[in-house]
C-alpha cells in the first residue's frame, strides 16, 4: 500500500541550544525541530506539539512523504528522528530530511504480518509465530514508498522460517539489506512449536528412563 501526503505546519527559529529548546516545549507547547539535506542548510524550525503528536498516531506518518510548510514555504521531507520523553507523553525534538520525487531514499518501513490467524503452523499445529523484525530498510522513490510491506504467514509451518526475500516488494522498491548480498537475507518470523508438547514429550522420555535405571540398581544390590 502506498504512504500517502501528510502536511505539517511549523515555523522558522533563531534561537539553537538546550535552553532555548525547553523554554520553546515549556512556554508555548512547540516541539524543536531541524529540517537538513538537499542543497539548502539545515534550518532550525519548531512544530506545535499537539498537531505533531496527532499525525504521530498514523503509523503511515512513518513512512510517508509530508509536506511541511515553513513560514509559507512547501517542501517534501520524510521523518528521519524522533526523540521522545522516557516518562511522559511529551515530543522532544524531531528530525526531519529533505528529499526530491526524482532521487532514490532509503527508509524502514513497518511489516504487517497477514493470515496469522490462519498460519498452518498455528491453526493445525498449534504453534506460535515469533516476529524477529518489525520494519524493513528499503530504497525507492519517494512516488513508490509503501505505506507498509505485507509479510503473508498463511503457508507457514511450524519449524519454518520466513526471509527478507520472501516479502512480495511493489515494484520499484527494493530491499537494502538484499541489495548487500545474499548473507544479508535475514529472518523475518518463524513458527514455533508449542511449548508444552515440547516439554511434555522431555517429561514422558525422563520418566520412562527413571524407573529402568532404579531398577538396575535395586537388581544390583540383590
Amino acid at each position: 500500500m502506498s504512504a500517502t501526503d501528510s502536511t505539517l505546519h511549523a515555523k522558522a527559529r533563531d534561537n539553537a541550544g538546550k535552553g532555548a529548546s525547553r523554554r520553546l516545549r515549556r512556554l508555548a507547547n512547540e516541539v524543536p525541530a531541524i529540517v537538513y539535506g538537499g542543497k539548502k542548510n539545515p534550518q532550525n524550525i519548531s512544530l506545535v506539539h499537539d498537531d505533531l503528536a496527532h499525525a504521530l498516531e498514523n503509523e503511515a506518518f512513518f513512512s510517508q512523504i509530508i509536506s511541511l510548510n515553513v513560514d509559507g514555504k512547501t517542501e517534501d521531507v520524510i521523518l528521519k528522528d524522533l526523540q521522545r520523553h522516557p516518562a511522559k507523553p511529551l515530543i522532544l525534538h524531531a528530525d526531519f530530511f529533505r528529499v526530491s520525487k526524482k532521487q532514490a531514499i532509503n527508509v524502514k518501513v513497518p511489516l504487517h504480518f497477514m493470515n496469522e490467524e490462519n498460519c498452518i503452523g498455528v491453526k493445525q499445529g498449534h504453534g506460535s509465530i515469533a516476529h524477529n523484525i518489525s520494519e524493513l530498510e528499503i530504497t525507492c522513490l519517494p512516488g513508490d514508498l509503501p505505506e507498509y510491506l505485507e509479510v503473508d504467514m498463511a503457508g507457514v509451518d511450524i519449524g519454518d522460517v520466513v526471509h527478507i526475500s520472501d516479502i512480495k516488494l511493489p515494484q520499484g522498491v527494493t530491499s537494502v539489506a538484499l541489495s548487500q548480498g545474499e548473507e544479508h537475507d535475514l529472518p523475518v518470523a518463524t513458527v514455533n512449536a508449542p511449548r508444552a508438547v515440547e516439554e511434555g514429550e522431555e517429561t514422558s522420555e525422563e520418566a520412562s528412563e527413571k524407573p529402568a535405571e532404579e531398577g538396575s540398581e535395586e537388581s544390583g544390590e540383590e
